[in-house]
């Protein structure tokens, strides 16, 4: 089944749009509580991060788009792309409700960069969905090997940056090693 650019872009702001309405009804705020919108968020262990427009977990984000692009393109190669864009939105959107819920938070905030952790403000949470459809995006019409390239480098980028990563994310949130632990403490 093949949808319409019009279509496409309904679904897309629908997804965003129950995205923000849920995230509002849970209790998230608009934009930073401290009451003005950033377009970069650049300290970890501050309570601005996550509540800006961007911030270091964005690359994150564009790196899940080159993912749910992979996953995709090799379970459902013969899937129009834009049913695969919008299915990956929609798991990028419903993903962005459940890392807002007060269980996923306190579990966060048991990682050494996320104990004052009170989930994204809704803008964020929004920028973080949009940059998924960019990494999205980009791995559709780039070359293989410059979005390997790319995802390996924002790895490393943010790895070296600020001590965490999106792989060093999940691996925390499944089993938390006391030498990364103190690692990302400033430690060792």
């Amino acid at each position: 089944m093949h949808l319409s650019i019009r279509t496409c872009v309904f679904i897309t702001l629908l997804f965003i749009a129950v995205q923000a309405v849920v995230l509002y009804f849970m209790g998230q705020p608009a934009i930073c509580e401290c009451g003005y919108v950033k377009l970069w968020e650049g300290v970890v262990l501050s309570s601005g991060n996550s509540q800006h427009l961007t911030d270091w977990y964005t690359f994150s984000h564009v790196i899940h788009g080159f993912l749910f692009y992979l996953a995709l393109w090799y379970f459902f190669p013969r899937m129009p792309i834009a049913t695969r864009f919008l299915l990956a939105l929609g798991v990028e959107a419903g993903w962005e409700i459940i890392e807002n819920t007060p269980w996923l938070i306190e579990h966060y905030r048991q990682q050494a960069l996320a104990q004052g952790y009170v989930g994204d403000s809704i803008i964020n949470s929004l920028m973080d969905t949009l940059a998924e459809a960019l990494g999205f995006f980009l791995a559709w019409r780039l070359p293989v090997l410059a979005i390997v390239a790319l995802g390996v480098g924002m790895e490393l980028f943010v790895g070296l940056s600020i001590r965490d990563n999106l792989f060093l994310n999940v691996l925390g949130f499944f089993y938390q090693f006391e030498f990364i632990r103190e690692w990302q403490g400033g430690g060792g």
